[in-house]
Order: structure tokens, then C-alpha cells, then sequence
């Protein structure tokens, strides 16, 4: 894996799901990875959106420790400075025009592109679609 990734929360958080042990030790390589290569990134947004689903909304809700410890060891290498601005919500409102996105998965899918990704892994999105340089494509298939 050569090319620079972004990786979507939902796929971040298969790491916490035993019940679904393929998908986890997928998403456990593509960190490994990101991490180890230096090639996969991810935004605010899914920082955000990991430890609100981790201490609020996860069947088994982390501790203040574990999700500061996932925020260290996980998040924050992978976080690329890209500060949301009115220039990512201009292209992302594009975006959810012309690809029908939900607004969230739009300022996604420009952060990606802002951050010369040339693939996303989510598995909400539609696999394979081909977004100016970026290719969505879902690691679990």
C-alpha cells in the first residue's frame, strides 16, 4: 500500500467489535498500516465523531482512559493538520450536490481530497466510485 488513505470512522471503530471478527482484524491491519507506513490519515471530524461513539454511544463505553489512550496511540498520529475552513465546506456542500452524499459524509470525502488521499475506506459510502483523485473503496469486501 504506496498511496496516501483516509480512513473513515466507521471503520476506525471495528477494532472495538468482537462480534464481528473479519472486519475487526481488517481494520486492525489498515491501522497498523497507516501507522507503520505513514501513509493513511484521518481528520478532526473522525476524531470527534471516535470518541463520542466510543464514550457515549458504544455498547460497552470506553473509559476516559481508554479513549484517551485510543486519542494517543491511534488518532492523533494519524489526525493530518487540515483545519476545517469555509474552502473544505464550499466543496463539500459540492460534493453533496453532485455526488448525493449526506453533508457529513461530503465534508469527509473533501478532506480527503484536501489532503491528496487517493483512496478512502468506508464502508457507507459507494465502493469504488472515483471522486476526482480519490477512489471510496470499502476494505471489508
Amino acid at each position: 500500500m504506496n498511496a496516501k488513505f483516509f480512513l473513515d470512522t466507521n471503520v476506525l471503530l471495528y477494532i472495538f467489535d468482537d462480534s464481528a471478527p473479519v472486519k475487526q482484524q481488517c481494520a486492525k491491519n489498515l491501522i497498523e498500516t497507516a501507522l507503520r507506513e505513514g501513509q493513511g490519515c484521518l481528520s478532526y471530524q473522525v476524531i470527534q465523531e471516535c470518541l463520542n461513539f466510543l464514550v457515549q454511544k458504544a455498547q460497552k463505553k470506553a473509559s476516559v482512559a481508554d479513549a484517551n489512550l485510543f486519542l494517543t496511540t491511534v488518532l492523533e498520529p494519524l489526525c493530518q493538520l487540515y483545519l476545517p475552513n469555509q474552502s473544505l465546506y464550499r466543496e463539500a456542500l459540492q460534493i453533496k450536490e453532485n455526488w448525493k452524499y449526506s453533508f457529513y459524509d461530503s465534508i469527509i470525502i473533501a478532506s480527503a481530497l484536501k489532503l491528496n488521499c487517493r483512496v478512502l475506506y468506508s464502508e457507507d459510502m459507494h465502493h469504488q466510485q472515483h471522486i476526482e483523485h480519490l477512489t471510496i473503496r470499502n476494505p471489508f469486501k
